[in-house]
């Protein structure tokens, strides 16, 4: 069943509170609802009112801030999975009955596990997805940026960690601070996990050329996704870099290295010939041994161990001796001589160089 849009749905979508995930979006497109939601997949746009607070007590918007959220707010996010060990695993489907707020940068979806630490999520009572003026459903893939090859000619730092909140956001936006005080050109890409504006914001307030995650090839979440859609996505958002005038990458993989998306990546020939080298963030000196085992099956060394494991000079040496390899703080990140060193040592050499 389709409902066209009188002029109270309209309203409804006028007063909305826009989340971070839909920001590429052309509200001008949005013509109808549907109500055959369980035809709703990844990326579609749902127009829904919160029924009550949970975990997420606020929704991230497209202006770049966080609006603090109340029963019987109407928002409009986008279907999707997610997977935070920390919080919430769910997948992309939206129930008449009810949603869950998946992530605060604006995934809906069905909660199928979460940890015992936190709160049940914020529950949404979904009014239909939105649709255009064909009847089409309004999907975030319609305003992706166009798939192209990557670029070849561009070096790329990869950041990985351990699992989730081990410091890798922390590690990238530091290096790129320090690769842009060392005059680089410096592009942020979050290459997977689930929208959300504050890695976005923190690589942005740090000085990045260019700053992108898969949002803008037209994913709400990359969990669960084909590895090939993945993969193609990672590639656009290089090739664009480059052609916004980057000259190198920092790409930050969420999750852990046991995640199955950062396992495939991992596991894929073709992905590892793209980076120029890996920077590794884990929490404590046995993470950091799994870690740098666990790369090693693939042929990869980190350059350095980082992360909550350098808060600890202690742990630090434990692990670099575990290890055999050395640990950066993020103050070491943000230094301009070190961060242009570690970038230096890394480059392929028919790389192009700063």
């Amino acid at each position: 069943m389709l409902i066209h849009m009188t002029p109270e749905p309209a309203a409804l979508c006028n007063q909305a509170k826009w989340a971070f995930a839909t920001r590429r979006v052309v509200r001008a497109d949005v013509f109808g609802l549907s109500k055959k939601f369980a035809e709703a997949e990844s990326g579609d746009l749902v127009l829904g009112r919160v029924s009550f607070i949970g975990q997420h007590k606020g929704l991230q918007l497209t202006t770049g801030r966080r609006s603090i959220l109340y029963p019987g707010d109407f928002v409009v996010a986008a279907c999707g999975a997610r997977y935070a060990p920390d919080q919430f695993e769910g997948t992309a489907e939206i129930l008449p009955k009810g949603a869950d707020l998946l992530a605060g940068g604006g995934c809906v979806g069905r909660m199928t596990y979460k940890n015992s630490k936190v709160s049940a999520p914020t529950g949404i009572e979904p009014l239909g997805l939105l649709t255009r003026c064909d009847d089409g459903k309004i999907n975030l893939g319609d305003y992706a940026l166009p798939p192209r090859p990557r670029s070849t000619a561009i070096p790329v730092v990869a950041v990985f960690g351990s699992s989730m909140n081990a410091g890798k956001t922390t590690a990238a936006t530091a290096l790129v601070r320090g690769l842009k005080q060392a005059g680089w050109m410096v592009a942020a890409i979050k290459g997977t996990g689930t929208g959300a504006f504050g890695d976005f914001n923190s690589v942005t307030d740090a000085g990045a050329h260019y700053v992108a995650d898969f949002t803008d090839t037209g994913m709400a979440s990359t969990y669960q996704q084909p590895m090939v859609r993945v993969k193609a996505a990672i590639q656009t958002l290089m090739s664009e870099a480059k052609t916004q005038g980057a000259n190198i990458v920092v790409l930050e993989i969420a999750d852990g290295l046991f995640q199955q998306e950062t396992a495939a990546l991992l596991a894929d020939a073709e992905f590892r010939t793209w980076i120029s080298g890996v920077i590794f963030a884990c929490g404590d000196p046995l993470a950091a041994a799994g870690g740098v085992a666990e790369m090693d099956r693939v042929g990869l060394k980190p350059a350095a161990l980082t992360g909550i494991l350098s808060c600890s000079p202690m742990s630090s040496t434990e692990a670099s001796s575990a290890t055999g390899v050395p640990v950066l703080t993020k103050q070491d990140l943000s230094d301009p001589a070190e961060a242009s060193a570690l970038a230096q040592a890394l480059i392929h050499p028919t790389a192009e160089v700063a």
